[in-house]
């Protein structure tokens, strides 16, 4: 069971399907140059694509962290990355105003998983008729995640994903139990992993989240052979100078190489 994006058959191939971008639109240029290269791997290897940037961070550890290049300004430019490579493109929202705003603009409405129990967000988000992507909390079971399905449901949305992004584990670290992805999955909806969220070093004294992206390919080769609908990841063509969650993020001259070898996995798997 796939999402029902009109730009894209995801069931077109019987392969998982990707979400991938950087973290934030950082400037006018940079989401065009990711989306293509990603497009041009994808589209070699027949994985359904959706791009993802955030247009605005709102959950900053520091004041003086970025934010982004302004709202309207980023919702433009994520609105012209998906007309000019007819992509689904998913980008995060933050209040209910907000949904029916990034709405006009994007395909997937992403909700963060510190918000994933919101129910005023999850209704204006339900409302707005796009497919709606909710992160699971780094604090809630798999099993409690059919709540924020039923509030959707409830609110006139049959068009859902789920995402693991890993649970807290102590102060300063995350861990994926694999066991959720069937645990979710029994909510009749896709679930995706997110395999570089889930390697951050969250809640550090400086302020700035630490990560380690050379288990990327461990926890995506997890994630395909539990046979999860979807990978979710962050790329940049220079994570140690992008604005936010570099340490995290995968270099985006490494994607073509992770995906043939997850896309390996997943084939034999199924």
């Amino acid at each position: 069971m796939y999402p029902k994006l009109d730009k894209l058959q995801f069931t077109s191939t019987g392969n998982f399907f990707l979400i991938a971008g950087p973290c934030v639109v950082e400037n006018s240029e940079m989401p065009f140059e990711i989306c293509e290269h990603l497009l041009d791997v994808t589209t070699r290897l027949q994985i359904p694509f959706a791009f993802k940037a955030s247009y605005r961070k709102a959950n900053r550890s520091r004041v003086d962290s970025f934010t982004g290049i302004g709202d309207r300004a980023a919702l433009e430019v994520l609105k012209a990355v998906g007309k000019k490579y007819n992509v689904p493109v998913v980008t995060d929202i933050h209040n209910e105003r907000e949904a029916a705003e990034a709405a006009e603009y994007v395909d997937v409405l992403q909700i963060p998983a510190f918000l994933c129990r919101q129910t005023d967000l999850l209704e204006a988000a339900a409302r707005t008729g796009r497919c709606v992507n909710v992160k699971k909390g780094q604090f809630l079971s798999p099993e409690a995640m059919v709540h924020a399905v039923d509030k959707l449901r409830h609110f006139g949305s049959d068009n859902i994903v789920l995402t693991e992004r890993g649970a807290t584990f102590g102060y300063q670290d995350l861990v994926v139990d694999f066991r959720g992805i069937p645990i979710m999955k029994q909510n009749a909806v896709p679930v995706v992993v997110d395999i570089t969220h889930s390697l951050q070093r969250p809640n550090q004294p400086a302020g700035v989240t630490g990560g380690n992206p050379e288990l990327i390919e461990t926890i995506g080769r997890a994630a395909v052979a539990v046979q999860a609908d979807g990978i979710f990841m962050e790329t940049h063509p220079d994570p140690a100078n992008a604005k936010s969650d570099g340490a995290n993020m995968l270099r985006l001259e490494l994607a073509e190489n992770l995906l043939s070898t997850l896309l390996k996995i997943h084939k034999a798997a199924r």
